[in-house]
């Protein structure tokens, strides 16, 4: 039988987080797993890193990196079972690459996703999250389908 100790959870901030949520706290229910919440943030662009630059941009950056960090939190505290251990994470970078990494760092068993319903034409023109994980990953993904309003 597979055990499931570690399970990522890799949100972005829509409406349809909290269907993935419930997944994610039922699998930890039965197996008794931890879960760590990913999200994963733009990098900064290059003039705004250790050089001088714009204040105000610098300030901007800042306050949306503290309000996503909120947002992290305010998800970690919404399971409804208070004994999952719930950690959430804020990191900068390529999406794709920054969820394997952490999936691998972590040592996750599992890692769940949203894959949202598109049609023809932006699937030929838009990278898939969901699409790219599933073809570059070794551990199990669970693609979980959405549909935005």
């Amino acid at each position: 039988m597979v055990e499931i100790k570690t399970i990522l959870v890799a949100v972005d901030f829509n409406k349809t987080v909290k269907e993935l949520l419930n997944y994610a706290e039922s699998l930890a229910e039965k197996y008794h797993a931890k879960i760590w919440l990913l999200h994963v943030t733009d990098p900064e662009p290059d003039f705004i890193g250790y050089e001088p630059g714009p204040q105000y941009i610098r300030d901007l950056k800042a306050e949306e990196y503290r309000e996503e960090h909120r947002n992290l939190q305010d998800l970690c505290d919404s399971f409804l079972n208070k004994d999952i251990q719930v950690e959430a994470l804020l990191i900068q970078g390529s999406t794709v690459e920054m969820i394997l990494k952490e999936a691998e760092e972590l040592q996750a068993d599992l890692m769940i996703v949203s894959t949202h319903q598109h049609g023809f034409f932006f699937n030929l023109f838009s990278e898939s999250v969901s699409l790219e994980l599933f073809k570059k990953s070794n551990i199990p993904l669970l693609t979980i389908p959405v549909e935005e309003e």
